[in-house]
Parts: structure tokens; C-alpha cells; sequence
């Protein structure tokens, strides 16, 4: 299984964006993707994932207002849509795939990372 980020960028406060994350290489199905990000000089932090077989999420605390994790079986890829975005926001953002939780350690496949940055 390959992972490919995609839909980073620069925006404003308080504007959107929507992270992708396509799967490649076999069936999904037995995992969980999660999403996770890391700032500068910090550690990576979860932000939210998905259960692959039946669609059940969870959300950190300081995004489940204002980011939605889902994803398209026909397309094999999953998304983080991300609004009301803030400065401390900013990071790179990886997808990954695995057994699922809120750690690292729960994911054994990343991909590469795609970086957001929200101006003020």
C-alpha cells in the first residue's frame, strides 16, 4: 500500500482547504487512515481518522469543529476537509494507514506530507 498527499497550500484565516489522500497498491479495507501533523519544532500530533470498514471517525479536540475527515470507497482516497483554518494550523500534514488510534505507532505506512500554511 502507497500513500499520496495532496491539497496543501497557503490561505488566509479563517479560510478552507481540502487534503487528499489516495491509496494505492492494494484493498483498503482492514485499515484505518489517520491524519497527523507536525509544526516546526514540534512532535507530530493526531488530528483524525477514519475507519475504513465502516466509516466511523474521530476527531482531536482542537479541530472537530472545523475539520471533517472522510473518504470516497470508488476513488480509494480519503479527505480532510479543513475550514475556519488558524495560524496554529500551520504544519505539515501526513496521511497514513494502519491499525488506527491517535499515536504514530498505530500507522505503518505514511505519506510523504503536504504543508499548510494559514497567514494572519
Amino acid at each position: 500500500v502507497q500513500l499520496q498527499a495532496s491539497g496543501g497550500g497557503l490561505v488566509h484565516v479563517g479560510g478552507s482547504l481540502r487534503l487528499s489522500c489516495t491509496v494505492s497498491g492494494r484493498s483498503f479495507s482492514s485499515y484505518a487512515m489517520g491524519w497527523f501533523r507536525q509544526a516546526p519544532g514540534k512532535e507530530r500530533e493526531f488530528v483524525a481518522n477514519i475507519r475504513w470498514t465502516d466509516s466511523n471517525t474521530f476527531s482531536a479536540d482542537s479541530v472537530k469543529d472545523r475539520f471533517t475527515i472522510s473518504r470516497d470507497d470508488a476513488r480509494n482516497t480519503g479527505y480532510l476537509q479543513m475550514s475556519s483554518l488558524k495560524p496554529e494550523d500551520t504544519a505539515v500534514y501526513y496521511c497514513a494507514a494502519g491499525p488506527g488510534g491517535l499515536l504514530t505507532t498505530g500507522y505503518d505506512i505514511w505519506g510523504q506530507g503536504t504543508q499548510v500554511t494559514v497567514s494572519s
